[in-house]
């Protein structure tokens, strides 16, 4: 994986994260164990998915999905 890609992915994370907890009143690293162990993760890990080049708040919709049904769709 390219450093490009690499930043995307952290700055998502960021983001991401900030979000979880505005969204669940979660602690951040509550946040970041919830984040770091998704499916939806992993998903914005791979590069050749193409997550990592959405908005933050589209993957959100992912995630949140995730968290809220136990499903990735």
């Amino acid at each position: 994986m390219n450093n490009d890609i690499q930043f995307q992915i952290e700055g998502l994370s960021s983001e991401l994260v900030a979000l979880l907890m505005k969204r669940y009143g979660w602690s951040m690293k509550r946040a970041l164990d919830e984040l770091f162990s998704s499916e939806t993760y992993k998903r914005l890990c791979d590069p050749d998915c193409g997550l990592y080049y959405e908005s933050a708040v589209y993957v959100f919709s992912y995630l949140q999905n995730e968290i809220e049904t136990g499903e990735v769709k």
